[in-house]
């Protein structure tokens, strides 16, 4: 299956994340925040299939790792997560450097979905997203 970095600040949103991947068979490296993110890129040289990044963490956010990572290695998919619309908004205008945003909260189902999607090159299909109080 896929290799896939997630960098989720909420420790208990990660962990969700990280295991139901992990049970769909992918090998998934988790990381805190976006400068962790970086870090473990650039230590794997990129080697992982999807990145899966909150938008909204301390040290560096999922829209500057979205960009970073974009240009130091193109090939890599990326999907973005968050449960703030103004977040959501900052992300518009990326559609050629990241594959998607998932509205947060999420159901099990749709991030699974998701990241099948991400994975396979599938078009996305735009979900709107509700307000929330989760980043």
């Amino acid at each position: 299956m896929a290799r896939i970095l997630v960098a989720e600040d909420e420790d208990n949103i990660r962990a969700f994340v990280a295991r139901a991947l992990a049970l769909r068979g992918h090998h998934v490296t988790e990381a805190a925040d976006g400068g962790l993110a970086a870090e473990v890129l650039a230590d794997n040289g990129g080697e992982f299939d999807l990145l899966l990044s909150d938008i909204r963490m301390p040290v560096m956010d999922g829209i500057a790792l979205a960009l970073d990572t974009a240009v130091q290695y193109p090939g890599l998919k990326i999907l973005l997560m968050t449960g703030f619309a103004d977040q959501q908004e900052r992300a518009h205008g990326l559609e050629a450097l990241i594959h998607d945003v998932i509205p947060k909260p999420f159901t099990l189902d749709t991030l699974l979905d998701k990241v099948d999607e991400a994975l396979s090159g599938r078009p996305a299909e735009i979900v709107p997203l509700a307000v929330s109080g989760l980043n």
